[in-house]
């Protein structure tokens, strides 16, 4: 299966910032018609759903073994330990991509919010001379005061 048909944890977020399912966003950037920003969310989203797959197995496999039906003669503690460690890195790794993500997407604009036009001024008005204004004429001099 591959990565993009996985779930991950922030395709609603992804739907909701880009405006469009994960699904319909993969097939623009396969296209080549994807923004720079969205090429990169996926990127990200992929490495996301891969370590979140990671992090299910895991739990999915210490769950297994813990199960009250099963034998206690095959519990090792060895197994646990380095069911323990693959879980602390998969977990590690999944907050790197979650904030990677975050902040890709916290710079983005909001969906509902379309981009501004810019301003088109009426040259016409704009051109206008004005005439140009007299010199002030200079005040006569104050005769000089004495303090108290």
């Amino acid at each position: 299966m591959s990565a993009s048909t996985k779930p991950s944890s922030q395709d609603i977020r992804l739907e909701e910032v880009f405006g469009a399912p994960v699904g319909e966003l993969y097939a623009q950037a396969m296209a080549g018609i994807a923004p720079p920003a969205v090429s990169r969310a996926l990127e990200l989203r992929s490495f996301l759903a891969l370590t979140e797959e990671q992090v299910a197995r895991v739990r999915d496999r210490v769950h297994a073994a813990m199960a009250p039906d099963r034998d206690m003669n095959e519990l090792s503690a060895a197994q646990l330990r380095m069911d323990s460690q693959w879980m602390d890195a998969a977990l590690s790794a999944r907050g790197e991509y979650l904030t990677a993500l975050g902040e890709l997407l916290k710079t983005m604009p909001a969906p509902t919010n379309p981009p501004r036009r810019p301003v088109a001024f009426d040259h016409s008005r704009l051109a206008a001379r004005l005439s140009p204004r007299p010199a002030p004429a200079a005040l006569p001099p104050q005769p000089a005061t004495r303090g108290r």
